[in-house]
């Protein structure tokens, strides 16, 4: 009999179990493939990752999860963008939504309409045509429709949650799956001396776990990547500067917000996450301008609720490694690379490795892996650079003066990909460029236009067409907007009918 292709995932946490689900539901017959998962409660995971982009749902959907228990189970509310205050200038504030600007008939051209119009005369901001945006401000929720013709059809979702509880709920469905879980500590690492492929895992207790391939989602550390096949780490720090956070949790306000805040600080920002039973926040900053004590006493400030839990103190380096998949190793995680939770990307990196990973590999054979492993490592090297760029974005675009990080920010040399999608902005308001990787057209607008980098003149096919032609449509979003806010429900009564974690 054929032995079982054998699966080694090394670590637990979000990536591990998000990992252990998505593979063991591909690839169901045991028979033919072993998946087994060591981590150990010693060690624990990072868990900070509490805030997701609408993708999360095709990936619950993808394992038959079904919403409201999943909610209910790791005590989660509903997303619906970012809110980012101080950011472009201390005072202001704007939300990033996942939504489009307009309707889905004239989507593509809004942005364009919208700017043709406001050269002429005072109309509302931008912000006042998005649907999504206008949810966020009045903290209201409704679910999104699939009739095209209808202001509901304009955005999507995503969750706030408690990771720790998420990765518990995946764990269980995992094992259901016939994902084998042992409790261990790896100690040393085995490798081919002919090929340098890993053979093998030993364990602090004696155990030795021998694989055909092997998963890192060891977190920071890296065990297999880095420490065993030395793969090289590519510093990203002199761009993102931030290179520690320290959390916290806190009591939650009444009010449940369907956003996260992001709130620019003097040496960084906060983030404040919503669940239903408590906040979790955070402030991520550049050790070098101020300590963990001042980091620390500026997070405390800045909570809306009672301290819960003692603070957490995390030390990290943006960047990426240069080889995600090395040999027969692939990391997924924070073992791959780690970029600041600024846009809540932390799990979407997670949830897109394991798509290309179960893309390009059918788990048949160890053998001649290089072709797939450079295919696999051309398509997550994309996706890191494409989300760098835009928090860079973030930083480069401010007209603050009160701190050294923002003074050096607005002079900072940025990577060419951006600086091209930003003069491409500024002179023609549209990049073809938006349409690739995680974050579309109107995630870029909404940075652009909520930190103060404006289209120079207007789109000459636009442009020609008078504004009266241009002014109904505005206004029929407009009045399409007001219709969808009247129906929609608080974000809090929408929980409690819908997911009330406490029933």
């Amino acid at each position: 009999m054929q032995q079982p292709f054998r699966i080694i995932i090394v670590g637990g946490g979000t990536a591990g179990w998000m990992t252990a689900a998505a593979i063991s539901s591909v690839y169901k017959d045991r028979s033919r493939f072993q998946i087994t998962l060591v981590e150990s409660e010693e060690i624990g995971s990072i868990g900070v990752g509490e805030a997701t982009l609408p993708s999360i749902k095709s990936f619950n959907d993808q394992l038959g999860i079904d919403e409201v228990e999943m909610m209910r189970r790791t005590q989660a509310t509903f997303k619906l963008g970012i809110q980012f205050n101080d950011w472009g200038r201390l005072g202001a504030s704007y939300i990033h939504p996942f939504g489009l600007y307009g309707s889905l008939k004239n989507s593509s051209d809004f942005y364009q309409y919208w700017s043709h119009v406001a050269s002429k005369k005072t109309i509302p901001d931008i912000s006042k045509y998005s649907f999504a945006v206008q949810l966020c401000e009045r903290n209201q929720f409704t679910f999104p429709s699939k009739d095209s013709g209808q202001i509901e059809s304009t955005f999507s979702y995503a969750y706030h949650f408690d990771a720790a509880l998420y990765a518990a709920y995946l764990r269980e469905i995992s094992e259901r799956a016939g994902v084998l879980r042992v409790n261990g500590i790896v100690e040393a690492i085995n490798n081919d001396p002919d090929t340098g492929n890993i053979t093998a895992v030993f364990l602090r207790d004696g155990k030795t776990l021998s694989g055909d391939f092997f998963i890192d989602c060891s977190g920071f550390r890296s065990l297999l990547l880095h420490k065993n096949l030395q793969s090289e780490f590519e510093d990203w720090s002199h761009w993102l500067l931030c290179d520690r956070a320290v959390a916290m949790q806190s009591e939650q306000p009444k009010d449940i917000p369907p956003y996260t805040m992001s709130t620019a600080k003097e040496a960084g920002w906060q983030w404040r996450i919503p669940l239903q039973h408590r906040a979790g926040n955070g402030y991520v900053y550049c050790s070098n301008l101020i300590s963990d004590d001042q980091a620390h006493d500026s997070l405390l400030k800045g909570l809306a609720g009672k301290p819960l839990t003692d603070p957490r103190f995390i030390k990290f380096k943006a960047g990426r490694y240069k080889k995600s998949w090395q040999k027969n190793c692939v990391a997924i995680g924070l073992s791959s690379g780690f970029l600041e939770p600024l846009e809540s990307t932390s799990i979407y990196l997670i949830h897109i490795a394991i798509i290309c990973l179960l893309r390009v590999f059918s788990f048949q054979s160890n053998k001649n892996l290089s072709i797939l492993s450079d295919e696999y490592n051309r398509l997550i090297d994309n996706e890191y650079e494409r989300i760098r760029d835009f928090l860079i974005l973030h930083y480069r675009l401010n007209d603050r003066t009160d701190s050294e990080l923002w003074r050096h920010c607005q002079s900072m040399k940025v990577p060419d990909s951006l600086m091209q999608k930003m003069d491409l902005f500024k002179r023609r308001g549209y990049s073809e460029s938006f349409k690739y990787g995680l974050f579309s057209t109107p995630s870029w607008l909404a940075v652009f236009h909520g930190q103060g980098l404006f289209q120079q003149g207007v789109d000459p096919f636009i442009s020609s067409i008078p504004t009266e032609k241009i002014e109904p449509i505005l206004a029929e979003v407009s009045g399409m907007i007001d219709k969808g806010l009247q129906a929609a429900s608080t974000h809090e009564h929408f929980i409690k009918q819908y997911c009330n974690a406490a029933t």
